[in-house]
């Protein structure tokens, strides 16, 4: 009997002490979740409009409606964002058929990344990603412009020839994921929002639920990866997971040189 109820007040201070640090990080969130949103709509929309710079921004499209800002994090890694408050993956706003395509244009602008390293770099090494709220800081959209992490490339090197326009599950970087491939043409001209909503039972309903990254196959399609949230196996569907930010694919197990953010 007396080890049962030091066991359960052991249990009851990890449950309190779970609930403390929970409720302490939910309060972080909250308190710094519209950063990306105050510089976009402070001060790179702005700077564009009255003085035609960018700035602290690389690029901002009137027109298509959205900005390329370098990340504080990784060498050469880039966050795409709307410049129309979208909080992520979770808006219906982005399944609207003529929503800009976001994806297709963040995978357009790794062009600042090459210039950024100084050459030109094999689009293989590149992905990109989009987490769910559950795996993000912040309450605007921000596709990740970052490096492949170097044994999900050789993962997708040995599916590439499996891989079709069916959603088929594969584990990548221990948990599973639903993996499909599209040509150059249909990435482009679709969003795998889209792709998402329309193909996976259920998703359309639920896309909080999802992350979903990028990235191309040795053939030259696409792969759409999708990863839903599963808490009982600690997964959040942060689609980032399979990135590297230290982009050991270009600098390898070296440390990549300091870059000014």
């Amino acid at each position: 009997m007396k080890g049962r109820k030091l066991f359960f007040i052991g249990f009851c201070i990890v449950i309190l002490f779970a609930l403390v640090a929970g409720g302490y990080l939910a309060f972080i969130f909250h308190k710094n979740s519209d950063a990306l949103w105050r510089i976009i709509s402070q001060q790179c929309v702005p700077n564009q409009i009255a003085h035609q710079t960018p700035a602290p921004c690389q690029e901002v499209d009137l027109r298509n409606g959205f900005v390329v800002m370098k990340d504080r994090n990784g060498p050469l890694q880039f966050l795409l964002m709307p410049i129309e408050p979208i909080n992520g993956i979770e808006s219906p706003a982005l399944l609207h058929p003529t929503k800009a395509n976001f994806f297709a244009e963040a995978w357009y602008a790794r062009h600042y990344a090459e210039a950024l390293y100084g050459k030109r770099l094999d689009s293989s090494i590149f992905s990109l990603a989009v987490n769910s709220p559950w795996g993000r800081t912040q309450n605007q959209l921000h596709i990740h412009i970052s490096c492949l992490q170097p044994d999900v490339r050789q993962r997708l090197d040995t599916l590439v020839s499996q891989l079709d326009s069916r959603w088929r599950r594969e584990k990548l970087n221990q948990h599973e994921w639903l993996i499909k491939a599209v040509s150059r043409d249909e990435f482009n001209h679709k969003s795998p929002f889209i792709f998402l909503a329309n193909g996976v039972p259920g998703a359309r309903e639920k896309m909080g639920n999802y992350g979903i990254a990028i990235a191309v196959l040795s053939d030259g399609r696409r792969a759409i990866m999708a990863i839903q949230r599963n808490l009982l196996t600690l997964n959040r569907a942060s689609a980032e997971e399979i990135q590297d930010h230290s982009c050991a694919l270009v600098y390898g197990h070296s440390s990549a040189p300091a870059v000014a953010k």
